[in-house]
């Protein structure tokens, strides 16, 4: 009975949703955020308290770390500085969101870029280290011009939806030689 009782007192902590943990140690964190680690996040746990994420924010298997321990060898000093996400961000898979940077509201990162430098409001940022590639509004409509000439698939194509052999294998087709959409 009490090796049970500390095991799912062990279990609920290693299953712990990132976002809840977070809070639990100190980060201020707002509404309708999302952060899907695909067990493949790093999140700088041990410094949480720095860590300010806005609201509507999503962010994809990712790392944030609010310090840099490089230089802790010779100096005996870690360098810290906060993580500051405005409201209605996206941060793409793999991307690495360094020490002391704010993310601009309204802002997208690309996956797989390295933020090195703060993110102005309404941009879209790529790359290493993450540069900007155009404002918010232009890519936007670059997809809805790109929506518009592309097949666009329903919900009923998901996986989780039980979509049917053919439509599978529609959409497979559909994407192997274009860029499609899906609701």
């Amino acid at each position: 009975m009490f090796i049970e009782k500390i095991y799912e007192k062990v279990r609920s902590k290693i299953h712990e949703d990132p976002v809840d943990k977070l809070r639990r140690l100190g980060a201020e964190i707002g509404s309708n955020v999302h952060i899907y680690d695909g067990g493949g996040a790093i999140i700088d746990y041990d410094y949480a308290q720095l860590l300010k994420i806005g609201n509507n924010v999503t962010i994809s298997s990712s790392t944030l770390l609010m310090h840099d321990a490089s230089m802790k060898k010779e100096l005996h000093y870690v360098k810290i500085g906060r993580i500051m996400i405005g409201d209605n961000v996206f941060i793409g898979s793999n991307s690495i969101i360094l020490p002391n940077i704010t993310i601009g509201e309204n802002s997208i990162v690309g996956s797989g870029s390295v933020v090195t430098k703060n993110v102005p409001k309404n941009t879209v940022v790529a790359g290493n280290p993450a540069k900007v590639i155009c404002s918010v509004e232009k890519y936007k409509e670059k997809h809805i011009k790109q929506s518009n000439v592309s097949k666009c698939f329903s919900e009923e194509y998901k996986v989780n939806n039980n979509p049917t052999k053919e439509m599978l294998e529609e959409m497979i087709e559909e994407v192997t030689e274009n860029i499609c959409y899906i609701k």
